[in-house]
């Protein structure tokens, strides 16, 4: 009797390890029972750095007191009290996805569903883009942007929300930031990679964005990744938003938008091919409309106005060169 108990508590123990466990992993607060709210669609574009309390309320007042949804590729549930803290919701629930596998599972698709608002946190977006894409997550994203769920991101979140993706994928340990004089110096250095569109949101179509704007001096790579667009001919006109650290872009569906936080909100334009776009040789690219908007103030993504008119800039062999409004 005891062999065959020992037999039969080895086979249920061989069998456990036998399960693949789950990889993506799961944190909520709040109700146990998804609400039914009617969400309003909007896109609150962070630039990073510290949070901004007003950017995720005005997610949440989209919400419509239901459940909002973080996604993650690396962390924990650090959200959760922080957004519950600040807005009136049903529950927020952390989903962390640190691999393609944890992206496959059923599970996180239907909470994605099943959101009335979505967040997605910093971090590296090389990992949402070799994660997500072609996968449910993506899938359900598109169709939750479709049904008009608000959505946010930021840095690495931010990121991913426009038509073109500066990808973060050959960045290594060693240098991982990719510089402006890096970009500039070179368009077609190992690091500048500009993945398509990943989510489909409307109003960001023909938009590229960058993030931590100011503080890391992205302005150059920017530029370059707007140059090689034009020059790989996918598009006859690219424009281009970077955001500054604590400041973000709330962006309504039919493209009115206004800036929150302490930074600002810079805007590029162009519509030419670059004259000189090749491996191996400096940037030469232009001309490249540039406006601002700050806190309080506000700009229109449909017919890109608004703010300040900032001047005219021209890269030339790799240096950039402004010509201000008169």
């Amino acid at each position: 009797m005891r062999v065959r108990l020992a037999l039969l508590i080895l086979l249920i123990v061989a069998q456990a390890g036998s399960r693949e466990l789950p990889h993506a992993r799961f944190f909520r607060i709040g109700a146990a029972e998804d609400a039914q709210p009617h969400p309003h669609a909007g896109y609150a574009l962070m630039g990073g750095g510290a949070d901004l309390d007003n950017a995720f309320r005005w997610l949440c007042e989209r919400a419509d007191g239901g459940d909002l949804l973080v996604l993650r590729a690396t962390g924990g549930d650090s959200y959760n009290p922080f957004i519950q803290g600040l807005c009136k919701l049903n529950s927020v629930e952390t989903i962390v996805t640190p691999d393609r596998e944890a992206a496959l599972e059923p599970l996180v698709a239907a909470k994605i569903r099943q959101a009335a608002a979505i967040f997605i946190a910093g971090g590296d977006q090389a990992n949402y883009i070799r994660f997500w894409r072609g996968t449910p997550v993506e899938s359900s994203l598109r169709d939750a942007i479709k049904r008009g769920i608000p959505i946010g991101g930021t840095s690495a979140g931010l990121a991913i929300l426009g038509q073109y993706i500066y990808s973060a994928e050959n960045d290594r340990s060693d240098d991982k930031d990719l510089s402006s004089d890096a970009a500039l110096a070179d368009p077609f250095y190992r690091q500048v990679i500009v993945s398509p569109d990943l989510l489909g949101i409307p109003v960001l179509r023909g938009i590229i964005t960058d993030t931590h704007f100011d503080i890391r001096q992205r302005e150059g790579r920017l530029l370059v990744f707007m140059a090689r667009i034009l020059n790989s001919g996918q598009a006859s006109r690219i424009r281009g938003i970077g955001v500054d650290e604590k400041s973000a872009l709330l962006v309504e569906s039919d493209g009115r938008a206004a800036v929150v936080g302490r930074g600002e909100v810079d805007f590029f334009e162009a519509d030419r091919k670059p004259e000189v776009c090749q491996p191996g040789k400096p940037l030469t690219f232009g001309p490249i409309g540039l406006d601002y908007a700050r806190a309080g103030e506000s700009f229109n993504l449909k017919n890109w106005s608004g703010g300040h008119a900032g001047g005219t800039l021209s890269v030339r062999a790799g240096k950039i060169s402004l010509e201000p409004m008169m």
